[in-house]
């Protein structure tokens, strides 16, 4: 164990064979995500929760929809680990303070890369997005259930969950001001669109690679940490985060609907506010960068991810449509 994850050692004793457990640190997102070597030779996933970010309650409550999706809809999703006293989520020490810990199955498969042809997996994506869809128009959760709402507000008020898109890094003069005129037409677009219960649930918010795992040729969602109450298109929009401007986009657009219409209806007026939906993700990413500026992530994107999205708001605001 590397000395700067040691003080993980009493953490990994809350779950049975985890205890002596080697950790690597495999993502450093909202929250650090570890793979455990253990001692007999298994592999588990730890993950560590950012402070002050979801409650106890909130976790319990995207457990709880996970374990529903697979009892319910049979759909793969990551399977938590009972720790010894029986319960999913403990708190430790880790980096000084207290955080929430949920340890999970490790699974097998990897990230598909931007450069790969996504056609197909986006065709399984639709299918995914659609099933989760489905399940949750008809599941009634716990009466204890508590998660985020990606409202408008939510995402692009200065109090908005993921920080200021007006205080990002790039975010001033010709940029600011396209912003805030995109600003301004997703509201006005979002209002009109409406919220009800045929567009507007609980969604798993981020299917990004990043959070897909692919296992000969099967796509699997992993990582419900940002699950939350948003429009179902959202689920599009956060599908192709970080490369939205990428000319592959109609293609993919066209493969995720496909996928999706084979469990779901879509209708015409909700595939034309899936170009809304990823400008939205887009200024979600942009104040992102800002408030997790400590992340390798977000220091790779602070050069480029303002200006990006202006050029991009541009086109939308302009033409409808993020399309070249």
């Amino acid at each position: 164990m590397t000395q700067h994850w040691k003080g993980l050692s009493d953490a990994l004793s809350l779950w049975p064979g985890l205890a002596l457990g080697t950790p690597t640190l495999i993502n450093l997102s909202e929250n650090h995500t570890f793979r455990i070597d253990c001692v007999d030779g298994g592999k588990a996933i730890l993950r560590v929760h950012r402070p002050r970010y979801h409650s106890r309650l909130a976790i319990e409550s995207e457990l709880s929809w996970m374990q529903a999706l697979r009892r319910d809809a049979d759909l793969f999703t990551p399977r938590p680990l009972p720790a010894v006293n029986g319960k999913l989520v403990q708190e430790a020490m880790f980096l000084g303070e207290m955080r929430h810990m949920v340890a999970f199955v490790f699974e097998d498969g990897g990230e598909p890369n931007e450069q790969d042809d996504l056609a197909p997996v986006f065709g399984q994506l639709g299918a995914l997005a659609a099933r989760c869809h489905a399940h949750i128009i008809q599941w009634q959760p716990p009466a204890s259930f508590e998660r985020q709402t990606w409202s408008a507000k939510a995402i692009l008020d200065p109090d908005a969950i993921w920080g200021d898109w007006r205080v990002a890094p790039g975010v001033s003069g010709a940029v600011r001001a396209t912003l805030d005129n995109l600003d301004a037409r997703l509201r006005s677009q979002l209002f009109a669109y409406g919220n009800g219960p045929d567009r507007f649930g609980l969604i798993h918010a981020d299917m990004r690679l990043a959070n897909l795992l692919i296992s000969e040729g099967v796509t699997r969602l992993i990582d419900f940490d940002d699950c939350g109450f948003c429009w179902f298109g959202y689920d599009f929009g956060a599908a192709v985060s970080f490369f939205e401007d990428s000319d592959t986009i109609p293609a993919l657009r066209a493969a995720w609907l496909a996928g999706y219409r084979q469990h779901r209806p879509y209708e015409p007026e909700h595939e034309a506010m899936l170009d809304a939906m990823v400008m939205l993700r887009r200024m979600a990413l942009l104040a992102w960068t800002g408030s997790h500026a400590e992340t390798d992530l977000a220091k790779s994107l602070h050069a480029t991810y303002a200006t990006g999205t202006a050029e991009m708001a541009e086109r939308y605001l302009s033409r409808g449509t993020i399309d070249r």
